[in-house]
């Protein structure tokens, strides 16, 4: 499947990374209020500052990263959100580089990036205060960092090391990437010990069982715990520090009892076919109609579908391990939601999926940009020509722009009824 070793694209992907990064900038300050789930999360922030309780359900980490950014920045908006924006731009390149690592393939990394760039849930994030994108984005350096040790022998030691400290500190952002953790560990553990039934060349070579294990399990719930030392030392409703197990259970407990309808409330089978938009946003705020629609986008979360179902097919029959290695990642990120007990549910949780739902499709575009005959090149190019097309038409509802028509101004993007 990737037979010719090809040039290094980092010159492109510094490029996208930097054009994402001065689109994140634009407006970040608006809108110029607390809005969606910032009410919940910027407040947590500010009592970690108090050295108080707060928003207990939810792990310490991105709160913590948000508390220290006001203090950095100040208790504003660029406060609040500088941490989703810092951590989106760091793990869209981080994925770029994980997808150029995995494949060796130069068209599908910068493909994979401009996808994820523009599949409006990457760019929705990292301008809002969530936990989500800190979470996300320390998963894609983890899976870098996992990537580059596989396809450099030298230094792998240290990388596996300090991915394991990384999916800690991710997994210390919100749960979501659990699944991501899991995945990573059955395949490279399985693969070594497939290596040592078979007789075969082993992966990581320079890494025992014993240090992949250390480096994928014990790093990991390491950095994962040492996340709640804020919460050690509060005078009240402090995180019991030799009582993990108790704490959780008291976590779980906190999330499942959320059971109140929500309008924008949404399940897996609706994420999946972009059916059930969010509005974060839709008001008269900062001078004029503004307002932030969180979906994917109309034609690439389709299109990555079919790259899904291609991607099943090139890993079984050529026996190619990225594009079945994505399949996992997608169907284990979506089935924690699936089979998971949280009763109500929202589109971003789409977020992680929808990003190796991309990669599967960067691979695709690979695939017919390597084909022989100039037309397969020219679909390529037009399945990312769509999808920064469809980003330019939404643009203005993805990043707060003010709406000139007023309060009717949504129904220039309404596509579905499902969406208002």
């Amino acid at each position: 499947m990737f037979a010719k070793p090809q040039s290094d694209p980092w010159a492109f992907q510094i490029l996208v990374t930097l054009l994402f990064a001065g689109l994140v900038a634009l407006r970040l300050t608006i809108p110029s209020h607390l809005y969606f789930d910032e009410v919940h999360y910027v407040p947590a922030a500010r009592a970690m500052i108090a050295g108080n309780p707060a928003n207990p359900e939810h792990p310490l980490f991105a709160k913590a990263m948000i508390a220290a950014s006001i203090r950095l920045f100040g208790d504003n908006p660029l406060g609040w959100r500088m941490p989703s924006a810092l951590m989106g731009v760091i793990g869209l390149w981080a994925f770029g580089r994980a997808m150029w690592r995995a494949s060796g393939r130069a068209m599908a990394s910068v493909a994979a990036m401009v996808l994820l760039a523009t599949d409006f849930a990457w760019y929705v994030q990292s301008r809002i205060a969530m936990l989500d994108m800190v979470m996300a984005g320390l998963a894609m350096v983890a899976l870098w960092l996992i990537a580059g040790a596989m396809a450099r022998p030298e230094g792998s030691r240290w990388r596996m090391a300090a991915a394991g400290v990384v999916l800690g500190l991710s997994l210390g952002a919100k749960w979501s990437v659990l699944p991501v953790w899991a995945v990573v560990v059955a395949l490279v553990l399985g693969a070594r010990l497939w290596a040592l039934a078979s007789g075969a060349r082993p992966i990581l070579p320079a890494l025992s069982m014993v240090e992949l294990s250390l480096c994928l399990i014990a790093l990991p719930l390491g950095a994962y715990w040492l996340t709640y030392w804020p919460g050690f030392f509060v005078a009240r409703d402090a995180v019991p520090p030799l009582d993990p197990v108790g704490w959780h259970r008291h976590m779980i407990d906190l999330q499942s009892s959320v059971t109140k309808h929500h309008p924008y409330q949404s399940v897996w089978s609706q994420w999946i076919i972009n059916w059930r938009a969010i509005w974060y946003l839709y008001e008269v705020t900062d001078g004029a109609q503004r307002g932030v629609m969180l979906i994917g986008n109309p034609f690439t979360m389709l299109a990555g579908l079919i790259a899904l179902v291609w991607a099943v097919w090139a890993g079984l029959v050529r026996r190619a391990w990225l594009p079945l290695a994505l399949v996992a990642l997608y169907g284990a990120s979506l089935g924690l939601w699936i089979v998971g007990n949280k009763p109500v549910q929202f589109y971003y949780h789409y977020l992680l999926p929808g990003t190796f739902l991309m990669a599967a499709l960067g691979l695709a575009v690979d695939e017919l940009w390597a084909a022989r005959g100039r037309r397969w090149r020219h679909e390529a190019f037009g399945i990312l020509l769509l999808s920064v097309g469809a980003f330019a038409w939404f643009f203005p509802i993805l990043s707060a722009a003010a709406l000139h028509k007023g309060v009717a101004s949504f129904e220039d993007w309404m596509w579905l009824a499902s969406w208002r």
